[in-house]
């Protein structure tokens, strides 16, 4: 099997690209992640992408336009839909592997997402299912989140940079802005007392029916 194999990072590709070889494919790294940001950490995770695939023999094709623009353009807009920017990210990347698998001749495409015990892994399934059908090329789906802590630990042995946050300026503050976190901490209790209120009233009105 010819298997586009998208990458979102180096680390990332370090369990899949062993399983996938200890299962008789060898594939071929593709590195399309316009949702990195700032530049240096894009540059920093596309080198280290680069290094992964030289240390292991692995051949990589890698789109090399720094996306800031295009993704705030994607992004800010789909900030008002619940859950919008990651949905955006995962189509956006995802869609772009399908097409580029479809467009140079590979059998199959997949990603490292579906390593990261991180990721909304039904949507990304899902996503990839759809892309497949859209253009014609099989999507090879495989659960990689069983090999977390072996990848973890394979990255660490070939010296790969490991990134502290998903990628995107968003999620850089997410990982980094205190007030910002202790605001969604808030907000997060008062939808559960929320939550918890209409339980209690449902439950009352059971009762007294």
């Amino acid at each position: 099997m010819k298997l586009l194999l998208h990458m979102c990072c180096g680390p990332c590709s370090c369990y899949p690209v062993k399983k996938l070889r200890e299962e008789g494919i060898e594939p071929t790294g593709y590195f399309f992640n316009p949702n990195i940001h700032p530049y240096q950490e894009w540059k920093h995770r596309l080198d280290t992408a680069k290094e992964f695939a030289e240390k292991v023999g692995m051949e990589i094709r890698t789109d090399e336009e720094y996306g800031l623009r295009r993704f705030l353009k994607k992004a800010l807009p789909a900030e008002s839909i619940p859950n919008g920017r990651c949905t955006m990210c995962y189509t956006w990347r995802l869609e772009q592997t399908a097409k580029y698998a479809k467009e140079n001749g590979y059998d199959a495409f997949s990603s490292t997402l579906f390593y990261s015990i991180y990721q909304q892994h039904a949507l990304m399934k899902e996503t990839c299912e759809h892309f497949a059908r859209v253009y014609g090329v099989d999507f090879y789906y495989e659960d990689f989140r069983p090999g977390w802590q072996e990848g973890i630990d394979l990255s660490l042995a070939l010296g790969l940079y490991r990134q502290p946050y998903c990628g995107c300026i968003f999620s850089e503050q997410e990982r980094y802005d205190k007030k910002w976190q202790k605001a969604i901490r808030k907000a997060n209790r008062a939808k559960k007392r929320a939550r918890l209120a209409q339980q209690a009233a449902a439950g009352n009105g059971e009762v007294t029916r």
